[in-house]
């Protein structure tokens, strides 16, 4: 259906039911973080250095959808932490690049685990026709998660 609307009740029923899921799920992952001090958009940012290494501050506020002065407050507070480090820009001496530091990465890992020892229990739920349709369905939910 790509470039489609959709087409009736029934696809908008599916769209609501998994919005609501999607929703409901998210709440319940991000009440097992490691560390419940960080706020979403801390956490968030601290991910995204994690995963796609170090960056500018402009380019985590792009990532993370947010305007740079919100990402510099987050930043900042992540560095009073000792989550993120800031040094010199290889290129351009004006800018900074901040990554995440070790310890970021061992509390991030931790909080990885704990979700998904608690995501793996409850998939032990589900019977044999519904984990394939949920495996089948992971690749499609990460897509449009980063649409």
């Amino acid at each position: 259906m790509p470039n489609a609307m959709l087409d009736g009740p029934d696809d908008a029923d599916a769209v609501n039911t998994l919005r609501i899921g999607v929703l409901r799920l998210s709440r319940r992952l991000r009440h097992l973080s490691a560390d419940r001090t960080l706020s979403l958009a801390e956490l968030s940012a601290l991910g995204t250095l994690a995963r796609c290494g170090p960056m500018t501050p402009g380019e985590l506020a792009r990532k993370e959808h947010v305007q740079p002065p919100s990402m510099t407050r987050i930043i900042a507070l992540l560095q009073d932490r000792g989550l993120v480090g800031l040094e010199p820009h290889p290129q351009d001496r004006r800018q900074k690049v901040v990554a995440a530091t070790d310890q970021a990465e061992e509390m991030l890992e931790a909080s990885r685990g704990q979700r998904n020892a608690w995501l793996a229990q409850l998939v032990g739920e589900l019977d044999e026709e519904e984990w394939a349709a949920l495996r089948a369905a992971a690749p499609v939910l990460h897509k449009l998660a980063h649409l």
